[in-house]
């Protein structure tokens, strides 16, 4: 055999050991367990749980933080809370941590639990209640010592609503991450996503929006430029209410409701129903502004428009029924003159008959005195007869004088019968002046009132476009 073939031979038998070495080698290191003894971060190992991890204390540790929003649970405008649910993720450079995966079947990435290695404290200003999901057990880490925590949170956070043109608002709130007890010499944070990129990746993964709109999100990085202070990332969150709910459940009934009230003037004024009818209509219309004083938060700096045009509504038909009112109050002065009036007639048409009673009783009974006289002496002297043709002579004048009398007697009569009936018409429009006064009065009121209506709802509807 030549030399050639010899060394072949002990070539190839290299290569197969080499490569039942290396097999076995694999098998023996194919584990994560391998993995973690080899970087010593076994169960009872608390070599890098306890302090930063880095080898010079000079040099900070960069945090990169990514937030996706994944829904807007609620947005409760009376306690100014905002309740999001959020997906976080943080990145780290742990400097303990490498191994060469060719060594461990190319395995490049362990999880193993939280507790095992040091996390930042980073924490959310805005916060006010205790995470309601529970958190992440497991980080990750890869070859090369970048360590990555991912967790889904529900955030209970303040928020500051500006509500002046609610339902047609749109509110920004704020999540805002820092550290809480290292500097910026120790961590400093930066975020892994710009504004465009955040919005587009939370629109992806949106789950619900409760009864808002998702515009966008904003990343806003403040660096701290003294070593002492800290620096903070801030998500804020743009979003806008729909207004359709709002719209059909409150400011068109209030709409309706003023209608019914300007309805309310074709009823007529001499009953109660009119009045009736306006204080339900404005009893109503205080129902809606009780509700509305439940959603609405009470230390807003500006009055709401919607407060505004609930206040203006209820005005506007307190006005309509103070004229209502008063209009019934002209009425009633109107009716009691003339229940007075017919109080008084019957008692004068009764003196009046009596007088002229006894007039004639006292005419008829001078009349039976002068023929009693005549007859009762007819049988007397010529003297006497001539005294009586005398005495019949002048109770002839006198019967004429008599019915002289009666017939200015009856004249008189005429007048005053004339006088009284000049005197009921001039009572009759006298007692219709108050009426008169009422239709002019609700009749002005009407023009003023649909005027100043129109003018209000374009004034706060020109509010509303322009906020």
């Amino acid at each position: 055999m030549s030399r050639t073939g010899v060394a072949v031979r002990m070539l190839a038998g290299f290569l197969f050991l080499l490569f039942l070495t290396d097999g076995m080698y694999s098998e023996d290191n194919c584990s994560y367990q391998d993995v973690l003894t080899y970087l010593n971060l076994t169960k009872n190992s608390e070599q890098y749980t306890m302090t930063r991890p880095v080898k010079n204390y000079k040099r900070p540790t960069r945090v990169y933080l990514e937030v996706l929003l994944y829904a807007i649970l609620d947005v409760v405008e009376k306690d100014q809370k905002f309740i999001p649910y959020v997906w976080t993720v943080m990145r780290w450079h742990n400097e303990y941590i490498s191994w060469d995966p060719n060594q461990f079947c190319g395995i490049d990435n362990v999880s193993l639990p939280t507790e095992t290695l040091w996390k930042p404290d980073i924490t959310i200003e805005e916060m006010t209640e205790k995470d309601k999901a529970p958190p992440s057990p497991y980080l990750t880490i890869n070859d090369k010592g970048d360590v990555e925590v991912q967790n889904d949170q529900v955030l209970v956070s303040t928020c500051r609503m500006h509500i002046y043109n609610f339902p047609f608002d749109i509110q920004s709130c704020n999540l805002s991450f820092k550290s809480i007890i290292h500097t910026a010499k120790d961590i400093r944070l930066q975020p892994s996503d710009n504004s465009s990129e955040a919005t587009e990746w939370s629109r992806e993964v949106m789950r619900t929006q409760y009864e808002w709109l998702f515009i966008n999100m904003t990343v806003t990085s403040y660096n701290a430029s003294d070593l002492f202070d800290q620096d903070i990332i801030v998500y804020t969150i743009n979003m806008k209410r729909r207004s359709t709910l709002y719209i059909v459940n409150f400011i068109l009934p209030v709409l309706f409701f003023l209608c019914l009230d300007l309805a309310s003037f074709l009823i007529s004024d001499s009953g109660g129903e009119k009045l009736s009818f306006k204080v339900t209509v404005l009893l109503a219309v205080t129902v809606l502004q009780l509700i509305l004083n439940e959603i609405l938060p009470s230390s807003s700096n500006r009055i709401p428009l919607i407060a505004v045009y609930c206040i203006g509504m209820f005005a506007l038909m307190l006005l309509s029924l103070v004229e209502t009112i008063f209009v019934m109050y002209l009425l009633e002065k109107d009716s009691a003159s003339q229940d007075n009036e017919t109080d008084r007639s019957p008692s004068e048409d009764f003196n009046k008959q009596g007088n002229a009673d006894f007039l004639k009783c006292h005419g008829d009974l001078h009349k039976q005195t002068q023929c009693a006289c005549i007859y009762g002496e007819a049988g007397g002297t010529p003297s006497d007869l001539l005294s009586v043709a005398k005495e019949q002579n002048s109770n002839k004048l006198m019967e004429e004088h008599h019915t002289l009398e009666k017939v200015s007697d009856e004249l008189k009569e005429v007048e005053k019968t004339l006088t009284l009936l000049l005197s009921s018409r001039k009572e009759e429009s006298r007692s219709c002046h108050w009426t008169r006064v009422a239709k002019r009065v609700n009749r002005v009121f009407f023009i003023f009132y649909v005027t100043v209506v129109s003018v209000f709802l374009i004034f706060i509807f020109i509010k509303w476009s322009n906020a």
